[in-house]
């Protein structure tokens, strides 16, 4: 059965290309305007062509999907030591293995289609994902969305959203794309040549600014963004000792068979009657490969391209994380395993799924390291350095506190969750999160006088406590200002503050020449990848049809105040009677220079706002958004 499917669909194609080279002339009248004669015009030879392809391309999918679920033998993959590891899903993914991997990448060039899930890991997964009852509604939005870049030239380096509840996993695919594509250019070599670490681009308006910085970016480019961030991810997940990657037993053969401009049309027409609306649609069509070569891991996530593109795309890449990790870790990561992953009704992405992908744990929590409560009781967060971050609307509200790790990623990229969505921030320039040096001063002058702080944090000290804070701080202060500030036999912080504002950095004080006192002033950027219909009245055309909100980028202007004296302090700063006019008018121009700028408001801002407290935004046209 196997040999006559492949040959139908072999057949097919070929006379798919036959049809592409020779097109069907236009006929000028239909079968039904045959002049009432009641005979029916001969088919013609392309028309007979096409029709034949149509019957042959839909039997061989039929074919294909009945032996599926009739789980012939015959049609299952041989099992082979030199193609990949077979594993215990449910374990951590090292657990069970047969011998050594040898030679994965070849024998995954002559198509290896994995191992069948057992009974029991198709019931555990699915309820994992979805729990015990899921909607229609739910299931039609996890099964209908493809990971695909945008076709819109200014944001074509994005992936696009068309259902509402897997934005988490393109989100978070998409904030190591754009690591890939703006940073790594020693792993990937395909970043865009006009962007560097260093703020090499310069975009002069909003409309431009996707061709400006993403224009040279090839489709290859990106499809290799792409498949080296989802091997990365999927590794992540596996310790970086293991990848699984999930596919369908329906395809074996077909992509890589297919000729490459039709490798999406065969793909669509072979998965038009595949549904995973069970566990057992999951056991009787999944097919799954691990991978301990991240080569031969990359070049299975190549060849799969076309399906990840494919209208179950983003849920095969969530089924390959979670394998990746092992289901039995996926749960011991978790505060509650008793609630499903997709959390209901809307079916949304829970923040375990984005945990997972970006920091390789299904944790539920965005602070650091772990909360005891006592009594043996205590929740997770995230517990090591991340790649990409995460930011989130709810900690401006007060409902959860992001950690360092998260809010400090290696790379000045965060995934931007809001109560329903979640888009991407990202800046070109990794110096964004560098700390200046007038903060890093600061804080060591300030962690040496509250050692010496015996108030109970009232911000004053003894003189003696004084002199080992200059002592240890490298402070050499002259003879007059240090008779003054001890003359009452104690030193309080405040003053001791604008001493050093006014000391020279060569004798250990903060005088900034510059004038900025510590202000920064970057870009950021702003991705948000949903293109849908927006159900507003308000917003409705006099067509009564609903406008489509499409794959948007925004350039945000940022500008951060110095975070080691705050804005009313430095406004209330008083110049003392002896000072010159100079030094006054030294002094009038910091007070300037710590106003914020002109702030526009947006719900992004507050978001912004707990990487970079007191930040103000600024953008031409609409506010970006991310909802």
């Amino acid at each position: 059965m196997a040999d006559h499917d492949e040959d139908d669909l072999k057949m097919a194609l070929r006379m798919s290309m036959q049809q592409h080279n020779h097109p069907e002339p236009k006929r000028s009248k239909s079968r039904d305007d045959s002049g009432g004669s009641g005979e029916v015009p001969e088919e013609s030879p392309e028309m007979k062509n096409r029709r034949m392809q149509r019957e042959l391309m839909a039997s061989a999918a039929e074919k294909r999907m009945e032996a599926a679920k009739s789980a012939v033998p015959a049609m299952s993959a041989p099992k082979s030591a030199e193609s990949v590891k077979e594993v215990k899903i449910s374990g951590s993914g090292m657990e069970g293995k047969s011998k050594s991997v040898s030679m994965e990448t070849c024998k995954e060039k002559n198509g290896n289609s994995g191992v069948e899930l057992s009974t029991a890991e198709a019931h555990q997964l699915f309820s994992m994902i979805f729990g015990k009852e899921v909607s229609r509604n739910v299931l039609a939005q996890w099964c209908n969305q493809g990971i695909r870049f945008s076709p819109d030239s200014e944001t074509s380096m994005g992936l696009v959203q068309h259902e509402g509840g897997p934005c988490g996993v393109l989100a978070a695919i998409q904030a190591f794309v754009f690591k890939y594509l703006l940073f790594c250019q020693e792993e990937s070599g395909n970043v865009a040549p006009n962007v560097s670490t260093n703020l090499g681009v310069r975009v002069s308006n909003s409309e431009s600014m996707g061709a400006d910085i993403f224009s040279s970016l090839s489709e290859d480019h990106k499809s290799s963004a792409l498949v080296r961030s989802m091997n990365e991810m999927l590794f992540l997940c596996g310790n970086n000792e293991t990848a699984v990657i999930a596919s369908m037993d329906v395809l074996d053969g077909h992509v890589e068979e297919s000729m490459d401009g039709s490798k999406d049309e065969v793909i669509a027409t072979i998965l038009e009657g595949v549904s995973f609306e069970s566990a057992f649609d999951l056991q009787k069509v999944l097919k799954v490969s691990t991978y301990t070569s991240k080569a031969s891991a990359l070049y299975k996530l190549k060849a799969m391209l076309p399906v990840f593109r494919s209208r179950l795309g983003a849920l095969l890449f969530l089924i390959s994380a979670l394998l990746s990790r092992g289901l039995d870790n996926v749960q011991a990561d978790r505060d509650d395993p008793s609630l499903p992953l997709v959390t209901a009704p809307f079916g949304h992405a829970s923040q375990e799924i984005v945990n997972l992908l970006l920091s390789g744990s299904a944790v539920a929590n965005v602070f650091d390291g772990k909360m005891d409560f006592g009594g043996g009781m205590f929740v997770k967060g995230i517990s090591t350095t991340v790649e990409v971050g995460f930011l989130t609307l709810l900690e401006s509200l007060n409902y959860c506190k992001v950690g360092q790790y998260l809010k400090c990623p290696r790379w000045p990229i965060w995934v931007v969750g809001s109560e329903s969505h979640y888009t991407v921030l990202f800046a070109l320039d990794t110096k964004v999160q560098d700390e200046n040096q007038l903060e890093s001063r600061e804080a060591q002058i300030r962690r040496a006088f509250d050692v010496q702080d015996r108030s109970g944090g009232g911000g004053f000290i003894s003189v003696e406590g004084f002199h080992q804070v200059l002592k240890e701080t490298s402070i050499d202060l002259p003879s007059e200002k240090l008779e003054h500030l001890c003359s009452t036999g104690f030193i309080v912080w405040s003053e001791f503050w604008q001493v050093l504002l006014d000391l020279d950095e060569s004798l250990g004080g903060l005088k900034d020449s510059t004038g900025l006192m510590g202000k920064k002033v970057f870009d950021l950027y702003h991705f948000n990848g949903i293109a849908k219909s927006v159900a507003n009245g308000s917003q409705a055309t006099s067509g009564h049809e609903n406008p489509i909100q499409r794959p948007r980028l925004t350039k945000l202007r940022v500008s951060v105040p110095p975070k080691w004296t705050s804005e009313e302090f430095m406004a209330n700063v008083s110049v003392p009677s002896g000072s010159s006019k100079n030094e006054s008018d030294e002094k009038e121009k910091s007070v300037e220079v710590s106003k914020p700028d002109p702030a526009q408001r947006a719900p992004l801002v507050d978001c912004i706002r707990t990487r970079w407290p007191r930040a103000t935004c600024s953008w031409e046209g609409d506010a970006p958004s991310i909802v």
